[in-house]
């Protein structure tokens, strides 16, 4: 995600930014598919936490217990930005067409 940030703002729609947006993709599909639930949280349970929290690890608890309220508006914002690097190429390949035919 912080790479598609990133690559968004810098103007970097490419392959790389294409396999960072399918691995997003692919997780927040499972994410969905799962009910909007970890799918690690079964086998926290399962290994003893009672809560299933996998986040509370590595995060602070409010940031974990808000992470789909903050990832949201960053996917929104990566797309935005990658549709509009993606708009901007087409628009300087069609100028660079022009120019061709010109000459």
């Amino acid at each position: 995600m912080v790479y598609l940030l990133y690559a968004g703002f810098r103007g970097k729609t490419d392959k790389r930014a294409a396999a960072a947006a399918a691995v997003v993709a692919g997780e927040t599909l499972i994410f969905v598919g799962n009910g909007f639930q970890c799918p690690l949280t079964p086998l926290a349970r399962r290994l003893g936490d009672p809560t299933g929290s996998v986040t509370d690890i590595y995060l602070p608890r409010w940031f974990a217990h808000n992470l789909p309220a903050i990832h949201v508006p960053l996917l929104v914002l990566a797309v935005a930005l990658h549709r509009r690097n993606l708009k901007n190429q087409g628009r300087h390949q069609t100028r660079q067409q022009h120019r061709t035919r010109q000459c």
